[in-house]
């Protein structure tokens, strides 16, 4: 057993199935931690009105009407899930495919939150689904569309979240002592990149062109034709500015498993991904004053809407631009801290806008989130939280990689 690594040799099931066991004890004697306290009662809410939604179907604890198919859930799990998620396709590119080393410390880390955003946004949506047992049909191929961009979406989704995990599958094979598995996923791992690097360019802009059919539903200052291009180049700075934003938390929670390397890189990893996400949201900016130009919404921005909509551009999306740029220029981390806290808020809205609040603003009776839906979207980002931890605590994703992996790279 190796104290920073907690990896072990497994030979048999027996001893696969003995250390699974030991390894689901909770670390620490006090159990009664704020972290605990909050999301454990959220959870069992949650799991209990999941039951109430399968028994007795969505009218029962949500507020979706044929008017608004889609709510609060395929907004967060699709739209907003994804593009927080986004980071791990932009870091691997530029550590695999550009090569720039000094980005090893947090690869890991990025693919984990990339493959647990995908799958559990991905199984939060059978709970959006009227008959959830179709779910698989894009798979068995019982009566499903070539041409629906939701089967290139399902389809892209399914294989990118194989790929992250194929990504992250040499951790596991470091923590169980699988050595030859380990080089043969290592071999694998650039593969899996460059292909999931295809798909995740894909569906993020594909998710995009779902809403280039409602025209007619979605205000003109928040439709466009570029809205494809628009959702690829933000989920760059917004993944980004999660691997900021969950870094600096990180860092402070998980700092005694962290390894020295980890330690160390930390503040110039941060200051070197706040440059790429100015860049990224300059371009975005840009194209967004291209897009009014295009459309000729300019008047549009006196509005009521369109003073919402300067908020989420201006407020959200120039304004921490420049301040990325400031704290990368000053070395100020609080600076930068902050200017990802707003990408963040900015990315939200504008989903929120365009499936949501900009989504038939013309109806006299709109559409709100139940408090049970809610919770439910709680329960799912507070799960993924505690399954996010239990492989921190366990597996050498921070900390240092056993001697024997280390010596092979």
């Amino acid at each position: 057993m190796n104290g920073k690594g907690e990896t072990t040799d497994i030979n048999n099931l027996r001893d696969f199935l003995t250390f699974f066991r030991r390894s689901l004890r909770p670390r620490g004697k006090n159990v009664f931690t704020p972290f605990n306290v909050i999301t454990v009662p959220v959870i069992l809410l949650g799991l209990v009105i999941i039951v109430i939604r399968f028994a007795r179907g969505l009218g029962a604890v949500t507020n979706l009407s044929q008017e608004f198919p889609w709510g609060l859930w395929i907004g967060f799990d699709v739209l907003i899930g994804i593009a927080l998620a986004g980071g791990a396709y932009v870091l691997c590119f530029i550590y695999y495919v550009l090569g720039y080393k000094q980005y090893h410390p947090i690869v890991r880390t990025v693919v984990l939150n990339g493959f647990l955003a995908y799958s559990f946004y991905a199984g939060a949506l059978l709970l959006d689904l009227g008959r959830p047992w179709n779910a698989f049909n894009f798979l068995i191929g019982n009566k499903f569309g070539f041409s629906s961009v939701l089967f290139m979406v399902a389809w892209h989704f399914f294989l990118y979240t194989m790929s992250l995990l194929i990504e992250f599958a040499p951790a596991i094979a470091e923590w169980l002592g699988l050595k030859r598995a380990w080089k043969t996923l290592n071999t694998m791992t650039l593969g899996a990149v460059v292909f999931g690097i295809m798909l995740s360019l894909g569906h993020q802009g594909g998710v995009g062109g779902l809403f280039l059919i409602a025209k007619a539903k979605i205000h003109p200052l928040w439709y466009s034709e570029f809205i494809p291009l628009l959702f690829v180049v933000s989920s760059v700075f917004a993944g980004l500015s999660m691997v900021i934003f969950e870094g600096s938390i990180s860092s402070r929670v998980f700092h005694d498993r962290m390894s020295a390397k980890h330690r160390e890189s930390h503040d110039k990893l941060v200051i070197a991904l706040a440059k790429v996400c100015a860049g990224a949201m300059f371009v975005y900016f840009f194209l967004k004053l291209l897009e009014i130009n295009h459309e000729d919404t300019w008047s549009l921005l006196t509005t009521p809407m369109g003073y919402w909509y300067l908020l989420e551009v201006v407020g959200c999306t120039l304004l921490p631009c420049i301040l990325f740029l400031q704290g990368a220029q000053n070395g100020s981390l609080s600076v930068i801290k902050w200017a990802a806290v707003l990408a963040l808020i900015g990315v939200v809205l504008n989903r929120i806008n365009i499936c949501l609040i900009a989504y038939k603003w013309y109806a006299p009776v709109h559409y709100y989130p139940s408090w049970m839906e809610i919770v439910v979207t709680l329960t799912v980002i507070f799960t993924e939280l505690w399954v996010y931890r239990w492989i921190i605590n366990r597996m050498p994703v921070v900390s240092e990689s056993p001697e024997w992996a280390e010596e092979a790279h």
